[in-house]
């Protein structure tokens, strides 16, 4: 009896598709055949056609048929479905993918606005970094079907390997864990700047990220990649603050409010009432870790208004950013989060005042003929540092900026 071909498919074609790829590996045969069908076959097929190759020598397969529906994909789509078609056909071996040596992120970076971005949906992938984001956000959990995880994983490992995203920090959201930790195989040598990790109810889990991190072959040691659990769940809530110094590379505590309030039984509101005792919890639990604290995402696209609302009432609690659902909401959250050209005025007052009394030697800060006490003097330093870092403080002038 004739063994059947062990056979692999990732990827969608169809009129509707744009900026993927349908492949489907076959394994056997005596050489690598490659069939394919693309509306840029003449101008790209040479190209597409060599660089499945180069995927299946890496891949070390040597006889298979491959079969292409190319709509439009970019070279880092087709490599990952190629990739994922063989691995689900059986080959086990993972390509070897060196990362280009970046910088880390700052520990303290501006983290204001983080985009949401499915992880198995390339076409969104492509031109994110013009939103203006401070963080992108490549989703493997919630976003992502559960049969298409493994073929997201790749998607997104390719996409930092091969895009350019401007400043934009990126991150990755992996899946609960234990299959976050297989996410982390793939995602971790492409060199993400921040992973989050959903669901997070113990330090433990916190703990396990950063073990897996630490383990994986071939990351380079002294590049950091940081850390932003999300707390999902009223047992999460009172665990906040271990949770935030589970680990030096937790930079920032973050809440999931559609999780939260699904675990409490009440419904989610525009005005957040049923989640601010939780909220102002996640905040000071995260200050007292010294790590930032980030809002939860305001679900309505269409309400700028509510969304506005939210982030100022965010930012009067203690949070230093939110996430975001779609493009649009980038800009509103960013003006929501930034002080105003008041605050900004009298702060540089202040810190000009210490500034002199520093200099001079003297033990208090005056301010005409007002004293200003310790805690006021810390609050405008920390003002001026954030406007600064949000372009807010012309720096020649050292002024508010009127750019």
């Amino acid at each position: 009896m004739k063994k059947p071909e062990a056979r692999g498919e990732a990827g969608r074609h169809g009129e509707r598709v744009r900026s993927d790829v349908h492949v489907a590996v076959t394994l056997g045969g005596s050489s690598i055949e490659i069939v394919l069908e693309s509306k840029v076959e003449l101008y790209y097929g040479e190209a597409i056609v060599q660089q499945v190759r180069g995927v299946m020598a890496e891949l070390g397969v040597e006889a298979a048929k491959v079969e292409i529906h190319d709509a439009g994909a970019m070279p880092f789509v087709i490599a990952a479905r190629v990739e994922t078609a063989a691995r689900r056909a059986g080959v086990k071996v993972r390509r070897k993918r060196c990362a280009v040596v970046r910088g880390a992120t700052a520990q303290d970076a501006l983290r204001r606005s983080r985009l949401y971005l499915p992880g198995n949906e390339p076409k969104f992938m492509v031109s994110a970094g013009l939103h203006g984001a401070d963080g992108l956000i490549f989703d493997l959990e919630d976003a992502v079907h559960p049969a298409e995880k493994d073929a997201a994983r790749l998607v997104v490992r390719e996409a930092l390997l091969t895009l350019d995203f401007g400043d934009a920090e990126r991150m990755v959201r992996i899946n609960q864990l234990p299959l976050g930790l297989e996410d982390l195989d793939d995602i971790i040598p492409a060199c993400p700047d921040l992973i989050l990790i959903p669901k997070t109810e113990q330090a433990e889990q916190v703990r396990q990220v950063d073990a897996r991190i630490r383990d994986i072959h071939g990351v380079d040691k002294t590049r950091q990649v940081w850390l932003m659990p999300i707390i999902e769940s009223a047992l999460g809530v009172e665990n906040a603050y271990a949770i935030a110094s589970a680990s030096e590379r937790v930079v920032a505590v973050t809440m999931g409010l559609e999780d939260y309030t699904a675990d409490l039984g009440v419904v989610k509101t525009s005005a957040g009432d049923e989640s601010r005792w939780a909220r102002g919890r996640v905040v000071n639990a995260a200050r007292a870790a010294g790590v930032q604290a980030i809002d939860s995402v305001y679900g309505d696209v269409a309400d700028k208004e509510g969304l506005m609302a939210w982030a100022r009432r965010s930012r009067d609690m203690g949070f230093t950013g939110m996430g975001c659902v779609h493009p649009r909401q980038v800009t509103p959250i960013h003006q929501a989060f930034a002080p105003s050209a008041q605050e900004i005025a009298r702060a540089l007052k202040i810190s000009a005042a210490f500034a002199e009394a520093e200099a001079q030697g003297l033990g208090v800060v005056s301010l005409g003929s007002k004293m200003i006490d310790a805690p006021v003097v810390k609050r405008a330093l920390k003002l001026v540092r954030r406007a600064r870092a949000m372009g807010l403080v012309d720096k020649e002038t050292n002024e508010v900026s009127h750019a």
